[in-house]
């Protein structure tokens, strides 16, 4: 008894390549962010204050920086106190230290977080003086 093959996932191979023949090389609205972003770079200063509002930007964050506000605290402290998994606190906690705000230090198998206060005067001055606030 004979059935015909099966119909491969995706249509034919030659209707695939068909499509890819006829795409043009526009590139894409991404492609071209990137490029113009590229060519319009900001000054150093500029993208370290920018560095510094997008690690702000979010709430958890923010939640973690307020509970360091009051102490150093461990990473299972921070992550009972904003209760999320531990990952994603050490995730944020990555983002807040990559702006400076957060510093870290091991105690044996803990890390011990504690909210770098000068940074956060430093960038409140700089932005002041960028903006053209600065008394």
């Amino acid at each position: 008894m004979y059935s015909p093959p099966l119909p491969q996932r995706g249509g034919s191979p030659a209707g695939r390549r068909d499509r890819r023949q006829t795409r043009t090389n526009v590139p894409s609205r991404a492609h071209l962010r990137s490029t113009i972003a590229a060519i319009a770079a900001p000054p150093e200063d500029l993208r370290a204050v920018a560095a510094y509002h997008k690690a702000l930007s979010d709430p958890t964050r923010l939640r973690l920086m307020q509970r360091l506000a009051e102490g150093p605290a461990t990473v299972n402290e921070l992550t009972s106190h904003v209760d999320l998994s531990q990952p994603l606190v050490s995730f944020h906690l990555h983002r807040l230290k990559a702006a400076g705000v957060v510093e870290t230090r091991r105690a044996g198998r803990e890390v011990i977080c504690t909210l770098s206060r000068d940074v956060l005067t430093h960038f409140r001055a700089r932005e002041r003086e960028i903006l053209g606030l600065a008394s």
